[in-house]
């Protein structure tokens, strides 16, 4: 794992913050190129020069996000001097904080020792806000996942030493950003936590030993239920039980409950609810995928991923909601005991499911755990996610996750909850047309409707195991595993849907008495 990184928050004074003694400084300058009154008095006159002549010689036009390292600058006691551009007056307004950490944290390079003068036009937002999502920003880019490599390497991810990275980020009002970083740090842990568990190898991260490491959360309140097989059998999970039962690893399901709200009476008293696919290991069955790429299959529990991930935040930030969290963890293998195309299993709602292709595997568990959900705690509303379709990468690229509703409240708050957080989402078609293409001749449905519009085939099957309740279905296929890499994620697994949901969760649904 990569080097601790501690964050601290200081006043922007030099004499009494130890400014001059960072390993990197880094400062902020606009299109303009010019240093606020206060920065120059902070940095002295000669560092100010430094500043200007470099600007000049090296052509740097403080576009957004583009940077300038000053090695040993004069006037200042410190190894670099690292000058970050946030572009014109109208982008400054509207200034990325996250990203901007992530920007900065990639550019710390050896450095253990760095200091961040959070200083800039007056238009720039450099409040206790702004320094804790920088916060947030750099830890979410120091992340990597190399414990399984015996020799350690710097990859530019992180610092090459391994010893803790110190940060100190100098504000006007320490002591609020020190109360704002709080539930970024939640978040934070939340977001590494789903990367953990979708980077891990399939033969590690079993459906058991996934739902051991969702029991951890009990450790910040959480309320974990975990039924196994035979409870899953008895209740009649057979869609679910019907995935694993070509392989050795019993399936699981895990419920967790975070009561953070006040008792309440009626509607307001409804937990909201999150669902999650863990397909622990995609070989597709008896329809078995092609042997290239198929490694990537370990990461088809991302969805559940993201539910633990949140619940973790949600509990470690002590969010003000009642919530539940399930997922369904399965493994999809091809023995002679597996499922098989032709099959028709009853699921838990009752309806029957004709099987057309064993690979269609994760609409069955979600299926099954739909509707448990929705009967044993009436949510107000259910979200669900899930690595469900290679093909809503051919419609929406890596750039957005599909979603798909019945209520457009919900699809509204939820598409701008992605654009406050930058886990954009873009919604798709649901309607009667396509539903008709999964009935099935011998079944109620059947759980492919085909190629045409199979991410959105998939949905329709999902939404006949939500009845009234308000349900989001996010496919996030192109954007949890494999995405491109940004300025706060360098690993293959981005953690994708944390940040998401709790930017809904507290901006709509938090307890404000």
């Amino acid at each position: 794992m990569a080097a601790a990184l501690k964050i601290g928050f200081a006043s922007p004074n030099l004499e009494k913050s130890g400014l001059e003694k960072a390993g990197a400084l880094i400062v902020f300058l606009g299109d303009d190129l010019e240093l606020t009154a206060s920065a120059r008095k902070i940095l002295g006159t000669a560092a100010a020069a430094t500043i200007k002549r470099a600007v000049e010689v090296e052509k740097f036009k403080g576009k957004e996000r583009a940077s300038l390292v000053i090695p040993a600058p004069q006037g200042l006691e410190i190894g670099r001097l690292v000058i970050v551009g946030i572009g014109s007056s109208k982008e400054q307004e509207q200034t990325d904080y996250v990203r901007l950490g992530g920007v900065i944290a990639g550019l710390l390079g050896s450095t253990t020792v760095a200091s961040v003068l959070l200083m800039g036009p007056a238009k720039w937002r450099v409040d206790a806000d702004a320094a804790s999502d920088i916060a947030l920003g750099m830890r979410l880019r120091h992340y990597r996942f190399d414990k399984y490599k015996s020799k350690k390497r710097d990859d530019g991810n992180a610092a090459k030493s391994e010893s803790p990275v110190s940060v100190t980020i100098h504000v006007e009002d320490p002591a609020a950003a020190k109360r704002a970083i709080r539930a970024r740090d939640a978040v934070a842990e939340g977001v590494v936590l789903a990367r953990d568990l979708v980077n891990e190898p399939p033969n590690v991260l079993d459906p058991v030993e996934f739902a051991k490491r969702a029991k951890e959360l009990s450790q910040l309140g959480v309320e974990i239920t975990i039924l196994d097989e035979k409870q899953l059998s008895k209740i009649g999970m057979r869609a679910l039980l019907g995935v694993g039962q070509g392989s050795e690893k019993e399936s699981r399901v895990v419920i967790m409950r975070w009561n953070g709200a006040k008792a309440k009476k009626g509607a307001k008293a409804q937990p909201i609810a999150f669902i999650g696919k863990g397909v622990s290991f995609d070989t597709g069955g008896i329809s078995i995928k092609p042997a290239q790429g198929m490694e990537d299959m370990k990461g088809d529990m991302a969805g559940a991923a993201c539910v633990v991930g949140l619940m973790h935040a949600l509990a470690a930030r002590k969010a003000k909601v009642n919530a539940i969290g399930a997922i369904g963890l399965v493994e999809n293998m091809p023995d002679g005991n597996a499922q098989r195309p032709g099959d028709i299993v009853t699921s838990l709602s009752g309806q029957t499911i004709e099987i057309i292709n064993t690979d269609a595997e994760g609409r069955l568990v979600l299926g099954d755990v739909l509707w448990y959900v929705k009967e044993t705690y009436k949510p107000g509303f259910m979200i669900d996610l899930a690595t469900l379709t290679g093909a809503i990468l051919i419609a929406l690229g890596q750039e957005h996750a599909g979603l798909f509703s019945n209520d457009d409240t919900l699809a509204e708050r939820l598409s701008a909850a992605g654009k406050a957080t930058g886990e954009t989402v873009w919604r798709m078609p649901l309607g009667v047309s396509y539903d008709k293409q999964i009935d099935s001749k011998f079944a109620d449905m059947k759980n492919t409707g085909g190629r045409n519009g199979g991410s959105i085939t998939a949905a329709q099957f999902l939404k006949r195991f939500v009845g009234d309740v308000p349900w989001v279905h996010l496919d996030i296929a192109g954007t949890a595993m494999s995405s491109p890499e940004t300025e706060i994620n360098k690993s293959w697994a981005s953690g994708w849907g944390v940040r998401l949901l709790d930017r809904l969760v507290a901006d709509y649904y938090e307890d404000r008495d």
